[in-house]
Order: structure tokens, then sequence, then C-alpha cells
């Protein structure tokens, strides 16, 4: 009788949870979330010349640069693309995983990689020479790529002032005039994070409270829904990332969305005190990586100047890396000034803030 040896015996139970967890968590098949070749779970051969890539990122915002990284390196990349549930996948997998670096938004996810025990940490001095101490890790679990700030949009017939605080959003000359999406969406509990950070937890209580009286209608629909609102006059002061314009800006297929833009002004709150809350896209090396100095590679490339600048172009965001040249339509937004807050300190007071959220009641809404 044949007898399998004792460690594939092992790999294929391993297997068998992993499918078994795959189905717990509802993440969809393998085959369906790939965008350009297969990735096998077998692909643990040690630095195989290949990157494979788990990104919350569209594919077309990547594209550009895992093809210049090729072509200067000789590296090939493969990519899986899903909104959701990747960080959740590559815990599962476990030590089988083939993920090599996950990209994804937000310093909420980022964190969020590292709590479930998915990440490991980097020391490269090429990228921290090329990413600002306040946006990355001090461990260097993770690491910026991108940064955007949430600003608000404001109603060009309807708004006057070219200025704004945060702090005035609670203003109740703003009664029944602001939209935003949900408080728990990962981008607002951020922008509250930084609200206690500078406030601390009793004043931003306080200052939800007065937005949620200023708000026109119960929090819902993604930002540029809440641009859309402005337009159409439901509001008009809306809360949104920058990017969002840009993107609206230059929508083809959705041409309605140009006139959506063409109705509002960028407001960069607190640009007279300490700037603007800023968040990141970024990125993070898998812990159990099987080509990990093909993926430090890779994270290397994507801090460096070239590629920030490809980002800077193609993604409409601001780049990490200091003196890259903003796109010409990001600079004609208007004049910018960061939150000098590092991101390690939002993301401890995530949670606090989720909690005030639910504290006042926000999501539902104004007449709650």
């Amino acid at each position: 009788m044949f007898l399998f040896p004792a460690a594939l015996i092992k790999r294929k139970l391993q297997a068998c949870s992993y499918s078994i967890a795959l189905a717990t968590f509802g993440i969809v098949s393998l085959s369906s979330l790939t965008n350009s070749n297969f990735i096998s779970s077998e692909a643990h051969a040690a630095d195989t010349g290949v990157v494979n890539i788990y990104s919350y990122r569209q594919p077309y915002l990547v594209k550009p640069l895992l093809e210049e990284f090729t072509k200067q390196t000789g590296i090939q990349t493969k990519v899986i693309f899903a909104k959701k549930g990747l960080i959740e996948r590559i815990a599962a997998e476990g030590k089988l995983s083939p993920a090599d670096v996950l990209l994804t938004v937000d310093i909420g996810r980022l964190s969020a990689a590292v709590e479930k025990g998915i990440s490991q940490p980097v020391k490269s001095s090429v990228i921290e020479g090329n990413v600002p101490a306040k946006y990355r890790s001090a461990k260097g679990d993770w690491f910026g790529l991108t940064v955007r700030s949430r600003v608000v949009y404001a109603s060009k017939g309807r708004v006057g002032q070219d200025a704004i605080t945060y702090e005035e959003l609670a203003d109740p000359k703003w009664r029944g005039k602001i939209c935003m999406r949900s408080g728990q969406h990962v981008y607002n509990v951020a922008m509250i994070a930084s609200m206690i950070a500078h406030n601390g937890a009793e004043k931003t209580k306080t200052w939800l409270k007065g937005l949620k009286a200023n708000l026109a209608r119960k929090p819902s629909g993604n930002d540029r829904a809440q641009i859309k609102a402005v337009f159409a006059g439901q509001c008009d002061l809306a809360i949104g990332n920058t990017y969002y314009m840009g993107k609206m800006q230059t929508n083809e297929k959705k041409p309605e969305q140009k006139k959506w833009a063409a109705s509002v002004k960028l407001l960069f709150p607190n640009t007279k005190t300490r700037g603007a809350h800023v968040n990141l896209s970024g990125m993070v090396l898998a812990k159990h990586s099987p080509n990990k100095s093909a993926a430090v590679k890779l994270m290397e490339f994507l801090s460096s100047e070239k590629a920030q600048q490809i980002y800077s172009e193609v993604n409409l965001e601001y780049p990490v890396k200091e003196g890259v040249a903003w796109s010409d339509l990001v600079k004609s937004w208007g004049e910018f000034k960061a939150d000098d807050l590092a991101l390690e300190k939002i993301a401890e007071l995530r949670k606090a803030a989720s909690l005030l959220v639910d504290e006042t009641d926000l999501n539902n809404g104004p007449s709650s």
C-alpha cells in the first residue's frame, strides 16, 4: 500500500481547513477575483521572481505602476482585486497564503491588517527615506503610499465663504445644510478620531451632536452621492475625500458627474491652524510572503519618485514622498495644508471614535 508522506498529509489537511474557512467567511472563489494570472496556493517556492498582490485598489489604478515595476526589475506581478474580505482571506489562508503584498486604503484597514496578524514588519532604508515617519508604522508594519484629505465640498452658488474648519460644521448656521455618508464608514471614523486627538473625547462628542443637528438628511450613500445632493440643492455642504473631485471631473463614462463637480468648490478645513485631516492608501508585507525579497523590492519601488509621480497623475492623490509634484488637476483645487498628526495616533483612537458615533446616534439623522 502506498503511504502519503506526513508532510503531504499535513498540507492536504491544511488546504481542507482553508476551504472551510473561506466558506465560513463567505469569500468568493480565487478565480473570480483574479485580474491577471491565477495565483496558486502552491506558490510557496522561495522568491520565484513573481510578486502576488492582494489589492483593495482597483486594477486600473495599480496597472501602470506594476507595468513600470516589471519593466525596471523583470519581476512579474499577479493581482487579486476585491472590494472587501482580503484581510480575512489572508488570515484564513494562513501559512499557505500566496499573498506577498496587500494594497489597501485608509489607516483603519492598514491597522486592521496588523491586528489580524497577517502582516510582518519591513526594515528598508529606501522606504523609510521615501515615506515620512507620520505616514508609516513605527515598527514597519505598514507604509503609506498616497495621501487624501477629508474636506468640505461647498455649493458655489449658495456658500459665499472660501474657508472653514471642522469645528464650524457644528455651528447652528449650517442647520439642515450638511450631507455625509455613514459616520461608521472608515473615512469618517478616521476623521472623528483626528478630532478626538486634537480636542478630546468630550468636546468631540459635543461637536458630533452639533454636526448631527446640522444634517440635511440621514447619512447614506457614498462620497459622490453627497456631492450629487449638493448639486441637487438638498444640502449646501458635503463631507468627502479630495480624489472624488478628480474622479468626477474626468468621468467620461458618466458625464453628469462633471456637472456635480462644477457645482462645488473644495474647502480644506483648518488651513490657517493645524491643517486638514488626511488619510492614506498604503501597503503591507504579508506575514507568510513566499516571495519576500521580490515583495520588498516592489514596496521600495512603490515609494520611489517614479511610482509616486504615477500615483499623482493616475490616482489624483497627493504623493507621500516629499518633493514629488502634484498633478495639474490636483493643483487646481487650491492650497492644501496637511495635519501633521501621526496616522498611528488616529489608528489608536478609531474605536473611541466609532463608539461616539453610536453614543450620539449620528447615523439616525437630525430628527432622532
